[in-house]
């Protein structure tokens, strides 16, 4: 076959799995109807273990040279009070939330760097099958142009939420959600942030900001799905309104000036099986979840490294194929299905309950459990981890260390 792999879409899940699998010597292509440098939508956030991931792979130092701010502290506002903390760790202090326009063009040349073939405005039209395994694609220039025909021993999809490669195939998807959460941003300027990252909770609405590239900072702003058809007539206006429900956050934005267009989102919440005969999926493509708690990009290069392992244990003769990928499947459940069930009860929007109420009231002002809990919020802790009843204990009887 003409590559080992070819992985579909070259954005913060598809160009790290190129570029690890291509870092070992393996044959890659990687294509993606999008020429780069363009934007997504997108949180933007990645919080400190996927700043990790990039300081593994060698492009932390590329990120910080584009001027991206650093965000060494988390603010979590419910109202009567707020938690202060420091998301990370040590090793790795701080988050970065770059524009994709800059993300997504690092990583993509950085594919390009380590051996990976990239084609760029190019559309798969089709996944090629021998039985009920994939051998490869066929797909076209954006444009027009004669259909070209690809092989593969996998193909990888990482093509977001309406993947090609997932659509595909036959698979299984599970712990399956509605759309929970509808929310709209966009990018303002004269607002400085001083490297922190705001979240305001209140009554059916959810607020956050954070810095970006060029001295912009994202505004974004949501709603209960159920509103959807109510407010979509009046974006701007929902949005300010929702904005004024933290009186001292909208004096701010009043004082600063709209710098683009609002971007919108509401997705569904699932899993998918993330392989099979001949492909595998990550990113989007194969776990997905409302945007409320920014984990997408993290999660994105997570499955990156997970699924380049699983792939060169099968091809190096280590693990058979279902049992490499069937060990990716698990891995990722097991890591992320707790921050997934908190995401998705945050995008409820609906109050706290009680206990939870009186957990973060008891916290607020220790600055060690404070730390602790936007390490949670972060992905650097578990909210399994984080509300087990002993590590609660713990927080209220003493001052945790930094990790």
């Amino acid at each position: 076959m003409a590559y080992d792999v070819i992985v579909v879409g070259a954005r913060c899940a598809g160009s790290p799995t190129a570029m690890l699998l291509a870092r070992q010597g393996y044959r890659v292509l990687v294509v993606d109807r999008s020429t780069f440098p363009s934007d997504t939508v997108s949180t933007h956030l990645i919080h400190p273990p996927g700043v990790a991931a990039l300081r593994r792979w060698g492009l932390l130092d590329r990120l910080v040279a584009t001027g991206c701010p650093p965000i060494d502290t988390y603010v979590l506002d419910f109202g009567p009070f707020a938690l202060v903390g420091a998301p990370g760790t040590e090793e790795s202090p701080v988050a970065y939330a770059p524009r994709r326009t800059v993300l997504d063009k690092l990583l993509v040349d950085a594919a390009a760097e380590a051996g990976a073939e990239v084609r760029e405005g190019f559309v798969v039209d089709e996944l090629l099958t021998d039985g009920d395994r994939v051998t490869g694609i066929r797909g076209h220039a954006l444009g027009g142009g004669e259909p070209v025909t690809e092989h593969a021993r996998v193909v990888v999809g990482a093509d977001g939420l309406r993947s090609v490669v997932a659509g595909s195939v036959r698979l299984d998807q599970y712990h399956e959600k509605p759309k929970l959460l509808c929310g709209y941003y966009t990018y303002w300027s004269g607002l400085p942030m001083d490297g922190r990252f705001e979240t305001y909770v209140r009554p059916d609405r959810g607020l956050a900001a954070w810095p970006t590239n060029d001295d912009l900072t994202l505004v974004v702003a949501g709603w209960p799905y159920a509103e959807f058809e109510a407010n979509k007539t009046d974006i701007e206006g929902n949005y300010l309104k929702a904005i004024a429900t933290a009186p001292e956050f909208a004096a701010r934005v009043d004082a600063a000036t709209r710098a683009e267009r609002f971007a919108g989102m509401a997705v569904p919440n699932f899993f998918r099986k993330p392989y099979g005969p001949g492909w595998a999926l990550v990113g989007d493509a194969g776990y997905n979840k409302d945007f409320i708690t920014a984990m997408g990009i993290q999660d994105a290069f997570r499955d990156a490294e997970l699924c380049v392992t699983a792939l060169d244990d099968s091809f190096s003769g280590r693990r058979p194929y279902d049992v490499a990928m069937s060990g990716y499947q698990a891995a990722r459940d097991g890591q992320v299905l707790p921050m997934y069930e908190f995401t998705c009860e945050l995008a409820t929007l609906e109050p706290p309950p009680p206990d939870l109420v009186q957990l973060l009231s008891a916290i607020n002002g220790n600055q060690p459990a404070m730390d602790e809990f936007a390490r949670m919020n972060a992905g650097v802790l578990s909210p399994a981890d984080f509300f087990a009843p002993e590590h609660i204990d713990q927080m209220m009887t003493t001052n945790l260390p930094r990790a």
